[in-house]
């Protein structure tokens, strides 16, 4: 029970805080700015639950620990509907920060609900976000797996290159699709705001097989040297 509140704890702060990033301080800070919050929001879960759940927080991350091996299907489920649930409490806490009268800045970065879903920017194409969203999350979930693989893994410093990694595919993610990576991301804000389902699809679709890649170049590149070693 305590890695499931770990992943819902951990997912719901990654949607308050680093959503929030761009929700309440997107025209001060830009895309960098926004990318380098949530990869130091994830990095500060990182070594605050890493050593309970693994800090996932993200149903593409749990989905390549899956068909890596590294994880159950028992476990795998109570990840994603844990991470989910929190996902819609920090989109919920964020609606509501963003709605309890305060004059907030918005900026243009989240689209017309302000609430930094997902969902096309001007002149991105569905299959651009598509392709978009399955790289960035083959890169970033095979960051994860090889960071913290038992042998060649990275140690105490898995957790600072898992949130630089999803620090650098936000950056390049934001101006495409305000970047997703990660379903329960998407689907926490999306709750509040209606006009983002239309592209959700993209957002369960691209993470999950980019993660599904990431987990066989995990093993043409770190579990083949193991096996050689």
């Amino acid at each position: 029970m305590k890695k499931y509140l770990a992943e819902f704890f951990g997912t719901m702060f990654l949607v308050l805080l680093a959503c929030g990033s761009a929700v309440l301080a997107g025209p001060s800070i830009g895309g960098l700015g926004i990318g380098l919050c949530f990869g130091l929001v994830l990095v500060c879960l990182c070594y605050a639950i890493g050593n309970i759940s693994g800090c996932h927080v993200n149903p593409a991350v749990s989905f390549g620990m899956l068909i890596s091996g590294k994880m159950s299907v028992k476990d795998f489920t109570g990840y994603v509907i844990a991470q989910l649930a929190g996902a819609a409490v920090g989109g919920a806490l964020l609606f509501w920060l963003s709605n309890c009268g305060i004059d907030f800045n918005f900026g243009g970065v989240t689209g017309s609900n302000n609430l930094a879903t997902n969902v096309l920017q001007p002149g991105a194409t569905a299959g651009m976000a598509l392709i978009a969203e399955v790289l960035l999350t083959m890169f970033f979930v095979f960051i994860v797996l090889s960071a913290t693989d038992e042998k060649h893994g990275f140690g105490n410093f898995a957790g600072l290159a898992i949130g630089l990694a999803l620090g650098l595919v936000n950056i390049v993610g934001i101006p495409v699709d305000n970047c997703s990576v990660n379903p329960a991301r998407s689907f926490g804000p999306a709750l509040f705001s209606p006009d983002a389902w239309g592209d959700f699809w993209i957002m369960v679709v691209g993470p999950l097989a980019g993660a599904a890649l990431a987990v066989v170049l995990y093993r043409l590149a770190v579990r083949s040297r193991a096996e050689k070693a």
